[in-house]
């Protein structure tokens, strides 16, 4: 069921309807999303924007390594993950698919994570831009030698069309059913936008591997909220609408921002784990994708629709022949 590639154009993607309150199931286009909406609806978007975090190097024997690019420690020092990092010595170096820049084997961290020096110590955002590409997840397949044409169309289709700030490592998935002529029909049906930042990380990735999510060792991503989409939010609630949030990641920005009571413009690290029992206090409605099983992503549908309707979902999706995952078909939780 996994999606290899994204539908086109992008709203052509299936969107199945769950009406929370009484576990009704409808079959509809992403396109047909205005009719679920009214005014004074609020949509609150993701706009991070992908960078290219994904490269391949190789050592001095010839032997292909791929990377992941994670964080930037200083200036030229990358927190990275290296297939095969097991064999390169400290001190090697690597070389790039850009004669303009190379890499330095420093060590080894835990959790797969290696430190590498960038040559020259060029911006992470400059050098990745020469020789990275769409950090697509594993379970999406590519020809390592496919044309350049086809690096850059990944890059510019695993993104947002709203996406606007750069660094993360994945995509905020909900939010690329979104087309410009959809976006323009909501705005003239009198659904507002408002947006958030959340950088989206590996740990993303990281599947669930307690018994118990209270033991869950979240990860931790950049976030933002400015004052505009508060108010915008709040003015929404107020007049009797919803506040509808694109991805789950536009969840944990809210969620985390209202933790202590009434949302409120805020920036900096967010670990917050959302699962069953949990009480929303700003999310009314959740545009989402299919997520991986044992995911914190699935625990926070769970969360909101209630497992059993949730599984419930999913199995009526398999049945129906959804596709699933980041270029895979929508839910919405009414």
């Amino acid at each position: 069921m996994i999606a290899q590639e994204p539908r086109e154009p992008r709203d052509a993607a299936r969107l199945l309807v769950l009406h929370r309150a009484t576990g009704r199931i409808e079959h509809r286009i992403f396109r047909d999303l205005p009719e679920y909406l009214r005014p004074p609806d609020c949509l609150v978007v993701n706009t991070t924007r992908v960078i290219p975090a994904k490269f391949t190097c190789r050592r001095v024997t010839g032997g292909r390594i791929e990377g992941l690019f994670i964080r930037e420690e200083g200036l030229g020092r990358w927190v990275v993950l290296m297939a095969g990092s097991g064999r390169l010595k400290a001190a090697e170096r690597l070389t790039t698919s850009s004669p303009d820049y190379s890499l330095t084997f420093l060590e080894r961290r835990d959790r797969g994570e290696c430190l590498v020096e960038v040559v020259p110590p060029w911006s992470a955002a400059q050098v990745l831009q020469a020789i990275g590409e769409a950090p697509l997840p594993p379970y999406i397949h590519r020809d390592p030698h496919r044309p350049a044409e086809l690096v850059r169309r990944d890059l510019l289709r695993y993104q947002t069309i709203y996406a606007k700030e750069a660094g993360a490592v994945a995509a905020p998935t909900a939010g690329m059913h979104f087309t410009a002529e959809l976006c323009r029909r909501l705005e003239e049906g009198g659904i507002t936008f408002a947006e958030v930042v959340l950088h989206v990380g590996l740990g993303t990735f990281q599947p669930v591997e307690v018994d118990d999510l209270r033991d869950h060792p979240m990860h931790r991503e950049w976030f933002s909220l400015s004052s505009a989409t508060v108010a915008r939010v709040e003015a929404a609630r107020a007049a009797g609408g919803r506040c509808v949030a694109v991805g789950t990641t536009s969840v944990r920005v809210l969620e985390t921002c209202a933790a202590s009571g009434p949302l409120h413009p805020q920036s900096g690290w967010t670990n917050l784990c959302i699962y069953p029992p949990y009480t929303f206090r700003v999310t009314d409605a959740l545009v989402t994708n299919f997520h991986l099983p044992g995911s914190t992503l699935l625990a926070l549908v769970f969360a909101f629709a209630g497992r059993d309707q949730t599984m419930h979902a999913y199995e009526t999706a398999i049945r129906e022949q959804y596709r699933f995952y980041s270029y895979g078909d929508a839910m919405l939780i009414v």
